[in-house]
């Protein structure tokens, strides 16, 4: 597959080339909006085309695949461009500002026959799978409650417009609200129905929320509580689910490395999971690369998108109005 990918972005650098490469991919063209930036970029990871014109990278018709990492304002119009060119559309979350956009890039691809993926990473954990194992297994019985700590420090090379630009998609609900609704989502299978929140500014927000707490209500009866902030540079993450036969707990599991430590407990004692070390995005991409071939689907596709953006909605408005809001997913 080969693949261009919007957005000279440290995600792409750090991860996503990597994986693309290790899943045979070969990458054609990157886009920036400065020339110098995309110069410099393709040159450092050896991309033939640094380019600043989209329309540009979507015109070559040896190109399969984007994959799009921009700032969050941006994705609507990019992935739609792409849709239209006839690309396959793998999308950082969140997927658009406003779930309507977001239904609408899904929409669009599927009437054109595409395959469209969401990068949410942590579904792709091998802790993760490990937690859905045992509940799926009936190892904790009927869920009760999920408790999710993802407060963390924002380091300084990623805070620039995410701590300090609401027209670019800033703020911790759209970054980190959205990962904890897709989790909650892949382990209980079921769709947040209300929330209710309290956020605020607690160090590095400036115009924007830095940190967040929410209740969720869940259709079966379960309850969630969550706490995500770019502020808490020694609190680690966690997440945990309590059920009427059992809990795990899950320390250092909310990242994009293949670490962490999943624990059972039950009562016949304590059991410590084994699980899966794999690389969260080569899975990403290979599940997306074989989407693309007509065999599967994305880890995330569009609707999970969707979903994620939606209950992150409803959390943002839920702390601006101090109401209880009900999850909207835009009719789909």
């Amino acid at each position: 597959m080969k693949w261009g990918l919007i957005g000279a972005s440290s995600i792409a650098a750090n991860h996503m080339i990597g994986a693309i490469r290790r899943q045979g991919g070969e990458i054609v063209s990157v886009l920036s909006g400065s020339p110098d930036r995309a110069a410099d970029y393709a040159k450092t990871h050896d991309i033939p085309a640094g380019l600043t014109d989209l329309d540009a990278l979507l015109a070559d018709d040896a190109l399969d695949a984007v994959y799009i990492s921009t700032t969050n304002e941006k994705h609507f119009p990019q992935a739609m461009a792409a849709i239209v060119a006839g690309k396959h559309v793998l999308c950082e979350k969140p997927l658009a500002m406003s779930v309507a956009d977001a239904v609408s890039m899904v929409r669009a691809a599927d009437a054109a026959g595409l395959t469209f993926g969401t990068n949410h990473h942590l579904r792709n954990a091998g802790t993760h799978h490990a937690i859905r194992d045992a509940v799926r297994g009936g190892r904790i019985g009927d869920v009760l409650s999920v408790r999710i700590a993802h407060a963390v420090y924002l380091p300084p090379f990623l805070q620039g417009w995410r701590i300090d630009n609401p027209g670019a998609g800033g703020g911790v609900i759209p970054d980190i609200v959205v990962h904890d609704a897709d989790t909650v989502r892949f382990h209980l299978e079921e769709d947040p129905a209300e929330v209710v929140a309290i956020d605020g500014i607690s160090g590095l927000g400036q115009g924007v929320e830095d940190s967040v707490m929410s209740v969720w209500t869940m259709p079966s009866g379960a309850m969630v509580q969550t706490h995500e902030s770019f502020t808490h540079a020694f609190a680690g993450t966690g997440f945990e689910l309590h059920g009427t036969k059992g809990s795990i707990f899950a320390r250092n599991v909310m990242t994009q490395m293949p670490v962490g430590e999943v624990t059972l407990r039950t009562e016949a004692g304590e059991e410590r999971l084994s699980f899966s070390d794999h690389d969260l995005y080569d899975r990403s991409v290979r599940l997306f690369t074989e989407a693309a071939g007509g065999q599967g689907r994305p880890a995330a596709d569009g609707v999970d998108g969707v979903k994620s953006l939606a209950v992150a909605s409803a959390v943002a408005e839920a702390a601006k109005t101090g109401a209880r809001v009900a999850v909207d997913y835009g009719g789909i």
